[in-house]
């Protein structure tokens, strides 16, 4: 493989995994805090979605770390 297939593989590769996360912490936002998540797309603000998108990972790597 030339050194743009391999750049391009492993660009794909992390932005599949991001992608990944992401996902997982909205559904997991969803059942959480179905409210903020109900309010933001009633409104068409996402403003508070990404606030408790971002609280809930922060929340995540910090028990990662904890564990470790």
């Amino acid at each position: 493989m030339s050194g743009f297939g391999r750049t391009s593989l492993s660009l794909f590769g992390t932005v599949a995994i991001v992608a990944a996360i992401l996902a997982s912490a909205t559904i997991w936002l969803v059942f959480t805090d179905p409210v903020t998540v109900a309010n933001s797309v009633n409104q068409g603000d996402v403003t508070p979605l990404v606030r408790e998108l971002a609280s809930s990972l922060l929340e995540a790597i910090k028990g990662l770390l904890k564990y470790l």
